[in-house]
């Protein structure tokens, strides 16, 4: 076989992943730098006649608006529909309501520091520069979220009998087989000139390391999978190697097993000590702009000269006008909103889709997980629900709250939204069973959050087709005359903050330099 250096890197991410193809790029000095973040906005300050900005939606990106645009001297108000500020920013604790459509909850944990769940963004990524940013200059202490954790578990009801497996078991089996088959390759051989020997044995050597093979490229086991028996008082034996064809059927293998090695998703994780709406607060407490709730919008409307815009307020029209407008109102509902935008604004508007994002969580009456060994982490099932989450916080308290479904398959998705709350809980309990012996025993009580049917939200997270985001991203990305779309749907990183943050920066930046010039001229 005659190969160079870029095509055995993808011959090895056909085979091993492109995790593995990327570490071993570096080794061979082809791996790109990361991009880097978007620049925090740098707004002039304003002195002399005033200008004003509605901002339509206090969601994170509209809070990040209204946060600058006030220190810069902007004068700004913010109308939100719902009762509460945050938008998918929602930490959810005993007492709190949610607003389903058809199927009010009301949730019923205890009233304990550590029992909550973030409904909306649970991660914060080391990466994400300008989040982590303001949790500091608004001083939102944070805490480590474990991820992926290799105790957790890893199954599928059609692999090994139903029982789950140890995510550490079964990824040291995979990596074992993968680095297996590219050392004897390496070994036998068959590269051609172009990839010298000094590379082939650096390589060799990386797969021996990543694999742990042994010395001749064979892999039979590894401390990594756990022990079958011994390995404090007693001699450690290896467990067996998980039999590689069903192995590699498994929907482990194909779809997560290296979910926490994207940019976005790889240790450390974080959180916000308390829940995630602790970053909310810290805007809240730093934005002294009125934050109107409860006001619908009923209309945005337009001229050479400002905006105008109506809101429902306690059953009585109101309105208000500006000189600009920035809304992070979704942009699947804004064409339902009277207006006058441009005909391909709107288009671009309507061609957005909704996501489907929906979590279940449970308080568990006893902390059983950590009996297994875990300690927070997620594990993957082949079933409706896909993922259980263990909560980072209140190690060794005696509750806590698991979220007990969070699915990203459409039709898992759809499954769970046609149910009622009940319904949902009951098939959480029920697949939940098949992971843990008892499962089902441990709920007090529980509650679901779907996304998909959450009044003033209908969605979690804009979904751009690939035309849709050919055609229209850029254009959406510049103002309407006097209106700008803000939020984690103007950017490529979705349903993420920091996506929020960066597409507030960017409008930001653009009526800077728009007020700016204007002043100037």
């Amino acid at each position: 076989m005659d190969y160079s250096r870029r095509q055995f890197l993808n011959k090895v991410g056909a085979v091993a992943g492109s995790g593995t193809a990327y570490q071993i790029s570096m080794l061979l000095g082809l791996a790109p730098s990361q991009a880097e973040a978007t620049p925090r906005a740098k707004l002039t300050a304003l002195s002399g006649d005033p200008v004003r900005v509605i901002i339509l939606g206090a969601g994170i990106s509209g809070l990040v608006c209204a946060y600058e645009l006030e220190r810069a001297g902007y004068e700004v108000t913010v109308i939100e529909a719902s009762p509460r500020i945050g938008g998918r920013n929602f930490t959810v604790r005993g007492g709190d309501v949610i607003d389903e459509m058809g199927h009010r909850q009301v949730c019923e944990f205890d009233t304990h520091p550590n029992l909550y769940f973030n409904a909306g963004p649970a991660r914060i990524a080391a990466q994400h520069r300008l989040l982590l940013g303001y949790c500091q200059e608004l001083e939102v202490a944070l805490e480590y979220f474990m991820d992926g954790n290799r105790q957790a578990w890893a199954h599928d009801p059609n692999f090994a009998d139903g029982k789950p497996i140890r995510a550490g078991e079964y990824v040291a089996s995979a990596r074992g087989f993968m680095t297996e088959l590219v050392a004897k390759s390496i070994k036998r051989g068959e590269f051609d000139k172009r990839f010298s020997d000094e590379d082939a044995e650096l390589i060799f050597e990386y797969m021996r390391s990543y694999g742990d093979l042994k010395p001749n490229g064979s892999y039979d086991g590894s401390s990594r999978a756990g022990y079958a028996s011994g390995g404090m008082t007693e001699a450690p034996t290896y467990k067996t190697p998980l039999d590689f064809q069903a192995l590699f059927s498994n929907f482990f293998w194909k779809s997560r097993m290296s979910d926490t090695e994207g940019w976005d998703l790889c240790a450390p994780m974080m959180q916000a000590v308390g829940g995630n709406d602790n970053i909310v607060k810290g805007f809240i407490r730093n934005i002294k702009s009125e934050i109107i709730t409860n006001a619908p919008v009923q209309s945005i409307m337009q001229d050479t000269g400002g905006v105008a815009v109506a809101y429902n307020r306690d059953g009585t029209m109101q309105t208000i006008e500006a000189d600009y407008c920035m809304t992070s109102i979704p942009a699947h509902l804004l064409p339902g909103i009277k207006n006058n935008f441009s005909s391909e604004y709107l288009a671009g508007l309507s061609s957005l889709g909704r996501g489907k994002l929906m979590k279940i969580a449970l308080q568990m009456k006893e902390r059983f997980w950590e009996r297994e060994a875990i300690y927070g982490g997620i594990t993957w099932t082949n079933q409706t629900v896909e993922q259980i989450w263990y909560p980072s916080q209140g190690i060794n308290d005696k509750k806590g709250v698991v979220l007990g479904a969070y699915p990203f398959e459409d039709e898992n998705q759809m499954a769970l939204i046609r149910m009622t709350p009940q319904q949902r809980i009951d098939l959480a309990m029920e697949q939940g069973s098949k992971v843990h012996p008892r499962y089902g025993d441990y709920v007090e009580s529980g509650v679901s959050v779907p996304w998909y049917r959450m009044n003033f939200m209908m969605g979690c997270g804009a979904e751009w087709s690939e035309q849709a985001r050919h055609q229209y991203f850029s254009l959406l990305q510049k103002p309407d005359r006097r209106h700008y779309l803000i939020g984690d749907q103007i950017s490529y990183h979705t349903s993420w903050q920091e996506g929020a943050v960066s597409a507030a920066q960017h409008a930001l930046n653009h009526l800077n330099q728009r007020v700016s010039a204007a002043r100037s001229a």
